[in-house]
């Protein structure tokens, strides 16, 4: 795999077409990259204390290395 982190990289499809973003972190072994700002999800988060409340949250998910294609 030719990406690394801290690459700049442009999604070339899926939901995120056309998205530009910086690689976080890069799987090498699974051929996947997770970039900052694409491809987010939300994660239901319970509560860890009493009388806290829930909360969801925004966490970017791998996308596949094929999917991105570097940029300048």
């Amino acid at each position: 795999m030719k990406l690394k982190k801290g690459n700049n990289v442009i999604v070339i499809t899926g939901k995120d077409k056309g998205k530009k973003g910086k690689i976080v972190v890069a799987l090498v072994k699974e051929n996947k990259v997770i970039v900052e700002g694409i491809n987010m999800m939300k994660k239901h988060q319970r509560p860890r204390k009493s009388g806290e409340k829930g909360s969801r949250i925004d966490i970017a998910m791998p996308i596949h290395a094929s999917n991105v294609k570097k940029v300048d």
